[in-house]
């Protein structure tokens, strides 16, 4: 029985002397050979580029080494997609198939499919991308006993924009950071996203919270007050930190769209109640933080008058500079949280497209 057993476990087994010392008569290498060509997987572009609103394919195939085809036949295929977490620890299941059977995950359900353009295909197809899609995804093939994975990771375009609230600089606990920016139609960055913003020449001397727990701002000349005058430029990370009791600003991610966003032409200037209404009685809405930096840095809006925004600041968004209306660089200039009751400004609406 014992004989059987091992005969069952491995394939094929045979000895050989040792080649570097044949005084060793004892001595003998085993070889094992295993049943059938290795399960592989393969992601053909490790990462890919869409933006919000649109559509992407995650590339996936399998295939079995030294052969051409796509599984054994003896087992069925199980394919499962999931998202890796900022700080890789967990992972978030997105979709599941074998067989016929075809299941989906949180607010994936109704936007993933399989695209099976061939029988080795387990691409996975995202359609009306979401701020919270962006991230890295494990491809996940099982046959049998055998399993294999590739990542890929979805990358959009967009912005990092630095954000503190009316009460001012450092009043953000890491949980309602991730609320500031999605008020603000925005999701909390990660620090590649602010790793690339930093590349494209954001500098911000006031650390901010970033998806990963973590407490980093980008400098790109350094100066005294920003971590002194003799430093590389660089991100810096002040590291990890209690996600309830400490407080930072928060660095937001937001991408393109689907709507219009526009300065109101008004007879007056504005109270922040009137600016609302203003917005409504236009048919849309005052617009929101996120959507002044998308539209100043995706559309290259520029206009060098200040307005109103749905958190209550004032700020104007300027792609080309001159004189009086930011002359030494493009940017969304910040006026303040100016009091709402009494002081007077235009106001930027936002109408989405249905």
């Amino acid at each position: 029985m014992k004989s059987l057993l091992f005969l069952v476990l491995i394939s094929v087994c045979w000895a050989e002397p040792h080649p570097d010392n044949s005084s060793l008569e004892h001595e003998k290498i085993i070889h094992i050979q295993d049943n059938g060509p290795r399960l592989l997987v393969v992601a053909e572009q490790a990462k890919i580029f869409s933006h919000r609103g649109g559509n992407v394919t995650l590339p996936c195939k399998f295939y079995h080494e030294h052969t051409s085809t796509a599984g054994s036949g003896t087992h069925k295929i199980r394919v499962k997609w999931t998202k890796l977490t900022s700080d890789y620890l967990k992972e978030v299941d997105v979709f599941v198939a074998m067989g016929h059977h075809r299941k989906s995950y949180g607010n994936y359900q109704g936007r993933v499919f399989l695209r099976e353009s061939s029988e080795n295909d387990a691409s996975l197809i995202i359609t009306d991308i979401i701020l919270e899609d962006y991230g890295r995804y494990k491809c996940e093939v099982i046959e049998g006993l055998e399993d294999d994975t590739a990542v890929v990771a979805l990358n959009l375009e967009g912005v990092v924009f630095p954000y503190s609230p009316r009460l001012g600089r450092y009043n953000l606990n890491f949980h309602e950071a991730q609320r500031a920016c999605v008020d603000q139609d925005s999701v909390i960055a990660s620090f590649d996203q602010l790793y690339d913003a930093w590349r494209s020449g954001l500098d911000w001397c006031n650390a901010g919270w970033l998806s990963d727990g973590s407490v980093q701002y980008p400098i790109t000349k350094p100066r005294e007050p920003c971590g002194g005058k003799n430093t590389v430029p660089g991100v810096r990370n002040y590291g990890f930190w209690d996600k309830d009791k400490s407080r930072y600003d928060v660095f937001c991610f937001t991408s393109n769209f689907n709507g219009r966003f526009y300065y109101l032409i008004h007879p007056t200037k504005l109270t922040y109640d009137e600016a609302v209404q203003a917005c409504l009685k236009d048919g849309a809405q005052i617009a929101k933080v996120g959507q002044i930096f998308a539209a100043w840095k995706l559309l290259g809006y520029d206009r060098c008058d200040a307005g109103w925004l749905a958190d209550g600041s004032v700020r104007y968004p300027i792609s080309r500079p001159r004189k009086r209306c930011s002359p030494n660089e493009a940017a969304v200039r910040f006026v303040g949280f100016p009091d709402k009751k009494h002081k007077l400004y235009g106001v930027y609406c936002y109408r989405a497209y249905n």
